[in-house]
């Protein structure tokens, strides 16, 4: 690959250049060569270590800490989570979540660039967890009691899974295990808290696979098949109102092999009964441990044997 402008390093690693210049001033690193104009220009080695420093400082490290290591150093590298936020911090996103709810109403056209500019200043896994995942409970309240409308709803649901899914596209793939198979099930159309989880395993090492939304049982079966899934999961926004999804599940459960695990998540699980062999996880948190815990149970570290679907 030649070397890259600026503008394509932003692109393909959402850094934007501030933060580029900064770390380059700062830390001596990136290192750009010049041409005849003065123009920046990235070789592709440190383009690729650009790509995992933003998925561990997404992880809670400081780039002064990576921006020395060569990218085998950084690609071993553990996941190291946000330590609890401090009361400073937790106001802080409370502020943000509260402007960006003015800003839906008030500035659409500015949401997306607002969300950017929020998701490179938090990292992304402040961000989800407590920007994107309190906001679309706060959208959703606000459609409730008819302070939003329905095209409010929209706007913020397109807008936001077009942030998660260009984020999740530029981390760097690990292809580890667990090879992770995520959508929902027909009659279920909402994706976010399935972008949002998505984008924790993926900042984790775990190798995810989306099919979108709604598909058919019999269809994840064999696309767990085809990629030699270890995890199916499935996602149950607030709104999900399917009563058949409970014999959805035991369907998928039977038919799926017995060495590749089913979990459920969202909101809207508690419509369905406890299924035997299907692993529940309300929360984002419960997601991330389910993660950890399953690794243990496998004998493997972040950086463990790679799947064998690619």
């Amino acid at each position: 690959m030649e070397a890259l402008t600026i503008s394509d390093v932003e692109r393909e690693t959402r850094l934007s250049r501030d933060i580029l210049r900064a770390w380059e001033r700062r830390y001596g690193f990136p290192a750009p060569v010049r041409d005849a104009n003065g123009e920046r220009h990235y070789p592709a080695d440190q383009v690729e270590r650009l790509r995992l420093m933003k998925r561990l400082v997404d992880q809670g490290y400081r780039p002064g800490e990576l921006a020395q290591l060569p990218a085998e150093q950084l690609a071993a590298l553990p996941p190291r989570h946000p330590a609890p936020a401090s009361q400073p911090a937790q106001e802080d996103d409370e502020r943000t979540v509260k402007q960006l709810l003015t800003t839906i109403k008030l500035d659409p056209r500015g949401l997306r660039r607002a969300m950017g500019q929020q998701l490179a200043r938090k990292g992304l896994e402040r961000f989800v967890r407590h920007v994107a995942a309190p906001l679309t409970r706060a959208v959703g309240q606000c459609w409730q009691d008819g302070s939003f409308e329905i095209s409010d709803e929209h706007l913020y649901t397109e807008e936001t899974a077009r942030v998660l899914r260009q984020t999740i596209s530029a981390l760097p793939e690990d292809r580890r295990a667990p090879c992770i198979l995520l959508t929902t099930l027909p009659g279920e159309p909402h994706i976010l808290g399935l972008l949002m989880v998505e984008a924790l395993w993926a900042l984790d090492g775990a190798a995810c696979i989306s099919l979108g939304a709604e598909t058919p049982p019999a269809d994840i079966v064999r696309a767990a098949a085809a990629y030699e899934a270890d995890i199916v999961a499935l996602s149950f926004s607030a709104a999900s109102a399917s009563r058949q999804a409970g014999a959805a599940l035991r369907q998928l459960r039977q038919a799926l092999p017995a060495t590749t695990a089913l979990w459920v998540g969202g909101a809207g699980i508690g419509i369905h009964a406890v299924i035997e062999g299907v692993h529940l996880l309300p929360t984002l948190e419960d997601g991330q441990r389910a993660l950890a815990d399953w690794r243990l149970a496998q004998g493997l570290r972040h950086g463990g044997a790679a799947t064998r679907f690619m």
